[in-house]
């Protein structure tokens, strides 16, 4: 779906585009300008700030510097991180830096965002903060969330949760009212599977 591997069949809308018939060339802008992607081990860089991390994209992409820090501080706080943009990867915590990391995925404003095991490596408390930025994002920024998890809580975050076995959709399951009784649905299907989610 993200575009880095080709499906075998079947068409991937994004923007009203069939993006399985792009070549590379427009794939790789497709990427750059429309899709974020947040990874477990938060992929920031050590010899740069937090700050630095973050409005890197849009450095890259040409945009001036007033306009990338401007941009990227808003959005930090948005994350709560207003604090910490001085810092370097090794002074924050496993929280911290999977927020920068999802600030910086974020800074290029795509429509889809790919997020591997974001709560992997977190504990608790942090995964929880993480997990409300995401539903805040998701509302206020009309961003489309797409994230792979093994992780009943963190599943039940999402409005639509699809469980995969052998590259094909097992059971599909959609949100309702309540986080909680979602919460529940979500580790009955997996009690009824005898697995995780896949």
């Amino acid at each position: 779906i993200s575009s880095i591997d080709r499906p075998t069949r079947g068409a991937i809308r994004l923007d009203g585009k069939d993006i399985v018939r792009l070549n590379e060339k427009d794939l790789s802008k497709l990427r750059k300008d429309r899709i974020g992607f947040v990874f477990q081990d938060y992929s920031l860089l050590d010899s740069m700030s937090l700050l630095d991390n973050i409005v890197l994209p849009l450095t890259l992409n040409g945009a001036k510097a007033s306009l990338a820090l401007k941009k990227g501080k808003r959005l930090a706080a948005q994350f709560g991180l207003s604090g910490h943009l001085d810092k370097f990867p090794y002074q924050l915590s496993g929280g911290q830096k999977q927020r920068g990391a999802t600030c910086r995925a974020l800074i290029m404003e795509p429509a889809v965002l790919f997020a591997d095991e974001p709560t992997g490596a977190l504990d608790s408390r942090s995964s929880q903060d993480l997990l409300d930025c995401f539903s805040k994002i998701n509302e206020e920024n009309d961003t489309t969330i797409v994230m792979v998890t093994h992780d009943a809580f963190a599943a039940s975050y999402a409005r639509e949760v699809y469980v995969l076995k052998d590259g094909r959709i097992e059971l599909h399951l959609h949100k309702g009212d309540s986080q909680k009784e979602f919460f529940n649905r979500i580790l009955d299907a997996q009690a009824a599977m005898g697995r995780d989610l896949r």
